[in-house]
């Protein structure tokens, strides 16, 4: 992956629609971040949460995952401190409302098989109407579940897109920094 920052050109982005992303995942991390899905944006250029607009870096960075403000350039960095990225559904679109309920189930059996062999101690859902899609719960709220997920303890966090007006980013930085929290006292 690279992390030369450059910006996709409109036909990029329109040639990017039903692509797929790679995974940032390993062994053992101490979070996997599971978007609902990649923009046309982020697959265009080949690296998550990039879309203009989108919190996800300036929330992670303002809830003290990171000692500085990252760029979605920089993703792969999140790695070597024990944080992963994946989606719920892999494809590629212009909106989550183009999924389908179909795509949202088979995108939590392949999560939850993907958290089976990875193992990470958290998985960390980011939008409760996609963790509702895709697993049927119904009355999921944001925070700590009580159930797990393929072992992992599972958080549902708000969705930081730029589309998600329900939440402003220090309304994120606070629920993303109480993960952080938990899982940091765990290791201690």
């Amino acid at each position: 992956m690279s992390d030369q920052r450059w910006k996709p050109t409109k036909e990029q982005i329109a040639g990017a629609f039903g692509s797929k992303m790679t995974d940032l995942i390993g062994p053992g991390l101490k979070i996997l971040f599971c978007g609902i899905n990649p923009s046309l944006y982020s697959a265009a250029v080949g690296h998550h949460f990039a879309r203009p607009g989108n919190r996800f870096w300036p929330t992670l960075y303002a809830a003290g995952f990171t000692d500085k403000l990252f760029s979605a350039f920089e993703d792969s960095l999140l790695l070597e401190r024990g944080y992963g990225i994946t989606n719920v559904v892999a494809r590629a679109t212009a909106s989550a409302a183009e999924l389908t309920q179909q795509e949202y189930l088979k995108g939590g059996q392949r999560l939850e098989a993907k958290v089976r062999k990875y193992v990470p101690k958290v998985v960390a859902i980011l939008g409760v109407g996609a963790y509702r899609a895709a697993f049927g719960n119904k009355d999921a709220v944001i925070g700590r579940q009580e159930e797990k997920l393929g072992g992992s303890l599972l958080w549902i966090l708000p969705n930081p897109s730029g589309l998600n007006a329900h939440y402003r980013l220090e309304d994120l930085a606070r629920l993303y920094k109480e993960v952080r929290i938990s899982v940091e006292k765990d290791v201690s």
